[in-house]
């Protein structure tokens, strides 16, 4: 499994350094939690501070957007380096229109969906999509307690996708109380890629962390 470690939990105050420190550690991906203060109750960041994290590492940067109707943002994250936009299917009505453009710009997309929405809500759209974002906390807030539940949504999407290999070529991502204790029961179930915020930005040595989620 590919570790994407959430920026959330790291210090702010060096975060140029916190981002190398998980990048030499062993990091795959770098996940960016954009949150509004609307769609869900916390405030992040936006597109000038991924902007500046850009040049500084080589890293993939999933960008999840915690933020309600995204598309009216969704140039600005296009044009300041995310590779792969991660929407809340819960927070547009424009979710077509979202995925022709991010499509058209080169980059991928994926879909997120809250602990209450059902799995079958986005059967429709799986054949579009490049990753399926399944949240085992409700989104707002790092440090949550992790939802064993969420892991019959991952055990369907993986199903699926391997019933009809030809249409869906999903990966499958996790967010939400990922540790070294569940981390194997989460590979179990089909998970292709998990975020990790606290577990790995409260422990003094980051490699070591996500080694142990390297699975």
């Amino acid at each position: 499994m590919k570790v994407a470690p959430s920026i959330l939990s790291a210090d702010f105050s060096r975060l140029g350094e916190e981002i190398n420190a998980i990048e030499n550690g062993g990091a795959d991906w770098l996940h960016l939690d954009v949150m509004d203060g609307n769609f869900v109750p916390n405030l992040t960041f936006g597109p000038p501070v991924i902007k500046c994290l850009r040049p500084n590492t080589s890293l993939f940067f999933d960008v999840h957007l915690m933020i309600s109707t995204p598309e009216t943002l969704l140039q600005d994250f296009l044009d300041v380096g995310a590779d792969l936009i991660t929407i809340h299917y819960e927070a547009t009505q424009k979710i077509d229109e979202i995925i022709e453009i991010i499509k058209k710009s080169g980059k991928k997309i994926g879909i997120s969906i809250k602990p209450n929405t059902p799995i079958g809500t986005i059967k429709n759209l799986l054949d579009k999509i490049d990753l399926i974002l399944v949240m085992s906390v409700e989104p707002g807030w790092g440090g949550q307690k992790f939802m064993p539940e969420m892991l019959e949504k991952v055990k369907k999407l993986k199903a699926w996708r391997d019933n009809n290999p030809e249409n869906y070529h999903y990966l499958i991502e996790i967010d939400g109380g990922i540790n070294n204790e569940n981390i194997l029961e989460v590979k179990k179930a089909g998970v292709d890629v998990v975020v990790a915020g606290s577990y790995i930005f409260k422990r003094s040595n980051y490699k070591a962390a996500i080694s142990s989620l390297h699975q």
